[in-house]
């Protein structure tokens, strides 16, 4: 009889381990370079108001979708979970087809931790008590200091004679 022979599932590109930043967090094991998929953001979907709303707990980050659903990543959810915000990222969360997707927005080499930037939306108007409720602990030279999405005013560029207007990050 042959022996069986256990198959190993190769080596992934990243792994989740303690950050310093905030405490898990995910990291390049390999070379990924700018416009790659990384990962699929996966949990369990419902509703809004099927989703948990843990008051002593109010880091738990569900994705909401365009077609009103929310991803609560504590059931069923992979390494996506522990990316954690920065405002300056090196990736960004992007729908497709009622899933999210997380993309290299930059080359990241082995070592580097993933971040994105979670943009967050609230119910109530942002104050400076739910600014420091989200505070960033990203340290970059570019830190809002909230991973709430701060309203910017529009810039307005002319580029050959149309005019645009260039706005913050928005999913």
């Amino acid at each position: 009889m042959p022996k069986k022979t256990k198959t190993r599932k190769p080596a992934g590109r990243i792994e989740v381990r303690e950050s310093g930043v905030h405490g898990r967090g995910v990291y390049a094991t390999q070379f990924i370079a700018k416009g790659d998929r990384i990962i699929e953001y996966t949990g369990q979907r419902g509703s809004w108001e099927d989703a948990p709303n843990d008051e002593n707990d109010p880091h738990t980050f569900l994705f909401g979708l365009d077609s009103g659903e929310v991803i609560n990543p504590e059931i069923g959810g992979n390494e996506a979970r522990w990316i954690n915000h920065c405002c300056d990222p090196n990736c960004e969360a992007i729908e497709e087809d009622d899933r999210i997707f997380i993309y290299a927005m930059r080359d990241i080499e082995p070592g580097q931790e993933l971040f994105y930037d979670y943009a967050m939306e609230i119910d109530e108007p942002i104050t400076e008590e739910s600014k420091k409720e989200f505070v960033c602990h990203c340290g970059s030279s570019n830190c809002r200091g909230t991973m709430l999405k701060v309203k910017k005013k529009n810039t307005r560029r002319q580029c050959r004679g149309k005019q645009f207007a260039f706005q913050g990050y928005d999913l």
